[in-house]
């Protein structure tokens, strides 16, 4: 357990120092657990906010932090690596990261339509709240 829980720990510290010099990092200065929390405010990129950057990481074939939270934290993004994740894959979650911020200067709206390459494209999560539906609604079979 030792073992697994020093991991995460190193994971989630390399990653915030090879991020912190794109986005910001409240408390960058401090030795960060098993997560750490970045913010999806990216200079010249005053329109993209951190749910526009989860979105386009998806694209990128990550599943996207968590947004929002802690709520002390303006635009944040909750980045938790495990600590089975190689050094590849940080490096490539990196990268993924570093061309997201060059590409929301660029061009923003790819960033705001995003995800583009998975199934379901972006939700109205407002609506989605406001009219919770946590089941599919009952379709009868078929017949033939």
């Amino acid at each position: 357990m030792r073992a697994v829980a020093e991991n995460a720990v190193l994971n989630a510290n390399y990653l915030q120092a090879r991020l912190a010099d794109i986005y910001p990092v409240p408390h960058a200065d401090r030795t960060c657990m098993h997560e750490f929390v970045a913010q999806g405010k990216l200079a010249g990129a005053p329109g993209v906010r951190a749910l526009d950057i989860s979105k386009r990481l998806i694209d990128y074939g990550f599943h996207p932090p968590t947004n929002y939270f802690p709520l002390i934290v303006s635009e944040a993004l909750m980045i938790e690596p495990t600590e089975t994740e190689s050094k590849e894959t940080l490096d490539s979650f990196v990268e993924a990261l570093r061309s997201i911020a060059q590409e929301a200067v660029a061009n923003p709206a790819l960033l705001h339509d995003a995800p583009h390459a998975s199934p379901v494209r972006r939700l109205d999560e407002v609506k989605a709240a406001k009219e919770l539906a946590v089941t599919a609604p009952y379709r009868p079979p078929r017949e033939g």
